[in-house]
């Protein structure tokens, strides 16, 4: 009788979705500054839980909530060193993750949370106009370490001058540095005003992309599939236009 009873508990926690989570689980959500999807209050490159803004920092603290998973929040940097991290602990997912073919397989994910596109950029002023992504190769690319635009112009044999941070490369854009730089937007126009810098030329938008939460290949699918229900659901109802309206 007593195996009974046990066999027939453990059916009911499969069968029943919130039981497959234990009560304990809690994620470590990782996020860097890339505004206006996440960033600190203060700007600085450290920040936790509140003090963390953004279009898709609030849509992930609701989907969060909705799907009754507990979670920590914290920004830091850089995103070269966060990257890898999530994809050693079982424990900890990712934002704002470029979706590629290439890193597909390294992650689960949840999303989109957002669309973006990438380009090419151009000190003010400048005449250069592209017509793909070949004719860039006569010139000095600047890009951000181990982002997605980055790897991809990797994956296409280029050499982009790699910063740690992407706001480097408006000075090193306007310092002749660099030829070009190239970025994400709206990300890259919005680092830039932050410089004190406006104007700048798009040379070629070469690529629509779509803004993830990455999540560590151990995480449970319930969780997964809670936090991309809960998404949906705020797609439906508005709360995702609602959080657009308070940025754009």
């Amino acid at each position: 009788m007593r195996r009974l009873f046990v066999a027939v508990l453990f059916m009911l926690a499969v069968g029943s979705g919130r039981a497959a989570v234990p009560e304990d689980y809690k994620l470590v959500v990782l996020t860097e500054n890339f505004p206006p999807f996440n960033m600190a209050a203060d700007g600085k490159n450290y920040a936790a839980d509140r003090n963390i803004s953004g279009i898709n920092a609030d849509i992930v603290r609701e989907m969060f909530k909705r799907a009754g998973i507990n979670y920590s929040l914290t920004l830091r940097f850089p995103w070269d060193r966060i990257y890898n991290q999530v994809l050693e602990h079982h424990d900890q997912a990712l934002f704002s993750t470029t979706y590629t073919p290439e890193r597909e397989p390294m992650f689960k994910w949840v999303g989109p949370l957002a669309s973006t596109g990438w380009v090419l950029l151009a000190p003010p002023g400048s005449s250069l106009r592209l017509t793909s992504l070949e004719e860039a190769r006569q010139y000095r690319i600047g890009a951000y370490r181990n982002d997605a635009v980055s790897q991809h112009l990797e994956g296409k044999g280029f050499e982009p001058v790699n910063s740690l941070r992407d706001q480097e490369n408006v000075s090193k854009l306007l310092k002749g540095q660099i030829d070009l730089w190239a970025t994400t937007d709206p990300v890259g126009p919005y680092l830039a005003k932050q410089e004190g810098v406006s104007g700048l030329t798009t040379v070629l938008r070469f690529n629509d992309a779509q803004l993830f939460l990455a999540l560590n290949k151990q995480t449970p699918d319930e969780v997964v599939n809670r936090l991309q229900k809960a998404l949906n659901d705020m797609k439906s109802d508005g709360s995702i236009d609602a959080i657009l309206r308070r940025y754009l």
